[in-house]
């Protein structure tokens, strides 16, 4: 019967599964949980600190120097500076004046840039003085191989204490901190080379060139300019270097003297020593002060009493390493000296110095400088003729300055 069966079809049509239940139902997705922009923690990069206020502060390797190729740091403290503007190197080589038969000095080669440009120029050698060991390698690595390589020497040392090879001239981007004893050791050197262009720091290549009234008129101006002529040739900003410098530096040409003024270098010395000491003050003033006038009157009794004539020779005779050596040792300006020694230059002498001789001492050297109309003249105001002259005056009087 109908009955029987458990119900009717339409009753078992309804408890009937649907046919979506038959398969096997696919797992839902799941959706990660992240955290919104404003929430998520900031991702800090590794080998960095984290500061006060939430700054990063990047670690630096190495000491923060810029590095050469292979990885080498420069060092600043021996003043490497390398120059990465190939312009400003072939301005330097145009001003040079270089012949096909110059054996040029180059000194701090550096990582060859400069010599590289010098060795195509055509010169018949370059002579490179290089102290740090590991630009030598470089240089040597460089260079390996290159056609022009049997024109460059190089020596490993110290140049202010190396003996520098024959020479014709001097193209360098020098360390600026050993500027003053090395123009005075080029000046000394024998034979006198035709020139030197040399890349300065900016304020000491304005004293180089300064003229008798120039703020920066100084004792290194007066000592360079009467054994060389000096030129500006380029300016060149902190920026034509790698690793960058503090300051901004110049190209100055010098062109040693030929033949050397006829002077005594260690007089000459003695002289501008005394009228830089104060270089705005009167030179009547200068020398009433009484350390000036002790020490002149020590060398004027040394002097009778060994009955020694003034030396009539060239200045090519008297001069020696050592007197040129002399004025490499600068008191370039006032703030140099300490408020002692001031008030020690500034002591005048007085009547009480008369019962001792030193009165007529003093006339005697007033005399001298109103005889040339130098009394009133201010050493800041005075050229290289006018130091002369001053000197020759003071000599012929038996009055010496060594």
């Amino acid at each position: 019967s109908t009955t029987g069966g458990g119900g009717s079809p339409a009753a078992s049509r309804r408890r009937a599964p649907p046919p979506s239940s038959l398969t096997p139902r696919r797992p839902r997705p799941r959706i990660p949980f992240t955290l919104s922009p404003s929430h998520a923690a900031p991702r800090i990069p590794q080998n960095n600190t984290t500061m006060a206020g939430g700054k990063i502060q990047k670690k630096r390797h190495g000491g923060g120097g810029a590095r050469l190729q292979g990885g080498i740091p420069f060092e600043k403290s021996k003043g490497q500076h390398i120059l990465r503007n190939p312009a400003l190197v072939d301005s330097i080589i145009a001003k040079a004046g270089l012949k096909p038969t110059d054996t040029v000095l180059e000194i701090g080669p550096g990582t060859g840039n400069l010599t590289k440009r010098l060795l195509e120029a055509g010169v018949k050698a370059v002579v490179a003085v290089e102290l740090d060991p590991r630009m030598v390698l470089e240089l040597s690595r460089r260079f390996q191989g290159h056609p022009l390589s049997s024109r460059l020497k190089v020596i490993q040392g110290d140049v202010l204490k190396c003996d520098l090879p024959y020479f014709d001239i001097c193209v360098a981007n020098i360390p600026y901190q050993i500027s003053s004893p090395l123009t005075f050791k080029l000046l000394s050197h024998r034979p006198i080379f035709r020139c030197a262009v040399i890349m300065f720091q900016r304020e000491f290549a304005m004293r180089l060139v300064a003229q008798p009234g120039d703020t920066l008129y100084c004792r290194l101006s007066v000592n360079v300019q009467l054994l060389s002529r000096v030129s500006h040739l380029l300016k060149v900003g902190r920026n034509n270097f790698r690793p960058p410098p503090k300051v901004d530096s110049s190209v100055v040409r010098i062109e040693p003297r030929k033949p050397l003024p006829p002077v005594s270098f260690k007089e000459w010395d003695g002289l501008v020593r005394i009228c830089f000491n104060r270089k705005n003050k009167t030179l009547g003033s200068l020398f009433k002060q009484k350390r000036v006038l002790e020490l002149l009157e020590k060398n004027y009794k040394t002097m009778q009493s060994l009955q020694l004539a003034q030396d009539s020779g060239t200045g090519e005779e008297k001069m020696s390493p050592y007197d040129v050596a002399l004025l490499a040792n600068m008191v370039e300006d006032l703030s140099m000296e300490t408020s002692d020694e001031k008030e020690d230059d500034d002591m005048e002498m007085d009547d009480a110095d008369a019962a001792d001789g030193r009165t007529s001492f003093k006339e005697k050297i007033m005399g001298i400088l109103q005889q040339g109309d130098f009394a009133e003249k201010r050493s800041s105001k005075l050229s290289q003729v006018d130091f002369l002259y001053l000197l020759s005056l003071f000599n012929k009087a038996g009055i010496h300055f060594s």
